[in-house]
């Protein structure tokens, strides 16, 4: 999304007005999502809450001035609803946010059986190994019990131990996941929808916004 603003009626965005250029100042998103404001050398200025700026990321609710004459940011984005390139940009959002999702879950299922499986099989080798070592001596014979009996629950903490770290891990990537996941517009949240599946809607379906995602 790139919005030209200026007197100029081939502007995406006319605003009139004696200290306003005919191509006075340019509206767009970073690849994070922000509002930037640049201004194209006009000859009044760009002022973002009474400060004259060149370029800065901007909110809706900043006081913005082309020249002397007020600049309704939210009239801005009405006025053009065209974020197709930005919502193309959710699709590597979606597809990386599964991925790793993913990844999480088939390591840890992988390393907690791991961790479960191997203590079991340890009292069997350590018990062979005692057996030719000392036949008939109590002191290992008791070692050898004590192994057997700990082995397995030390298996078993440490299998749930590593279990118990899958939640925060996708709890973390869930929390980036919200923030990115976004209509480019009014930043609603838009669930674990498949990113195929929201191109087929064409726009945001909150009734404010109606941002347009895909040509129909």
């Amino acid at each position: 999304m790139k919005i030209k603003i200026g007197k100029a009626n081939d502007n995406d965005f006319v605003l009139k007005g004696p200290s306003v250029s005919r191509y006075h100042a340019i509206l767009f998103r970073n690849p994070k999502g922000t509002l930037i404001l640049e201004d194209l050398h006009s000859t009044n200025g760009t002022f973002v809450d009474g400060s004259q700026i060149l370029r800065k990321p901007i909110r809706i609710t900043d006081q913005i001035k082309l020249g002397d004459e007020k600049l309704d940011i939210r009239q801005v984005l009405r006025e053009n609803n065209n974020y197709i390139e930005e919502f193309n940009a959710l699709k590597q959002v979606y597809d990386d946010y599964i991925k790793e999702k993913v990844r999480i879950q088939s390591s840890n299922q992988f390393k907690t059986r791991l961790l479960q499986s191997l203590p079991f099989a340890l009292p069997g080798v350590v018990g062979v190994l005692l057996s030719f070592a000392g036949k008939g001596n109590h002191s290992i014979f008791v070692i050898s019990l004590i192994i057997t009996i700990l082995a397995p629950t030390i298996g078993i903490y440490l299998g749930a131990k590593q279990s118990a770290k899958t939640p925060g891990k996708l709890q973390a990537i869930n929390n980036q996941f919200k923030i990115k996941y976004v209509c480019p517009k009014c930043g609603t949240f838009l669930g674990e929808i498949p990113w195929e599946s929201l191109r087929n809607r064409k726009r945001c379906p909150v009734s404010s916004c109606k941002a347009i995602w895909a040509k129909d």
